[in-house]
């Protein structure tokens, strides 16, 4: 007899599982995107860094589970911050969630947080509610499934009471 054993999924290994697009998006010049790779040349990370004026953002950081903590992450900031000292940008930023390890990372790395607010998920599959709750008035023949909204962190305990996913959005910010 033939077992089939079905795995459940690891534990999502980012607050921001739920954004997964389709495709890499093109970072447009002057900004840059960043590869560490393997001798052999299996991808172990990557940043994304937008440049926009005086502001340069960090939209993707990711480094492979099996070679987190050995410096990889480190690495991709020094050659960014390289680049980005290089066009004359004066500070670089990342949006990040409420992900302790990555908190962290970002404050032992040097930044410090400036911004917060809140990212609300309102799934009528995780409570049917939800949805209705988020918006103000129903449109005929529409029947909201999924809402993804931004609240003002003075509002994290109605939040947090109404939606089963709130999660705290922070600006941390580097002076270059």
């Amino acid at each position: 007899m033939l077992r089939i054993r079905h795995r459940q999924p690891p534990a999502a290994p980012t607050a921001y599982f739920d954004d997964v697009l389709q495709s890499k998006p093109t970072i447009p010049a002057p900004g840059f995107e960043l590869v560490a790779a393997k001798e052999r040349g299996s991808v172990i990370g990557l940043m994304d860094v937008i440049v926009d004026g005086e502001l340069a953002t960090i939209d993707t950081l990711a480094v492979h589970p099996d070679h987190q903590h050995q410096g990889i992450g480190r690495a991709l900031l020094s050659e960014a911050l390289t680049r980005v000292t290089a066009l004359g940008v004066p500070t670089l930023d990342a949006w990040t969630r409420d992900d302790p390890n990555t908190l962290r990372w970002y404050r032992t790395s040097g930044f410090t947080e400036s911004e917060h607010y809140l990212h609300v998920y309102a799934n009528h599959y995780t409570d049917a509610g939800e949805p209705d709750r988020a918006i103000g008035e129903r449109r005929p023949g529409l029947r909201p499934m999924m809402a993804f909204l931004h609240a003002d962190l003075r509002e994290e305990q109605s939040m947090r009471e109404r939606f089963a996913r709130v999660h705290v959005c922070r600006r941390f910010v580097l002076t270059v």
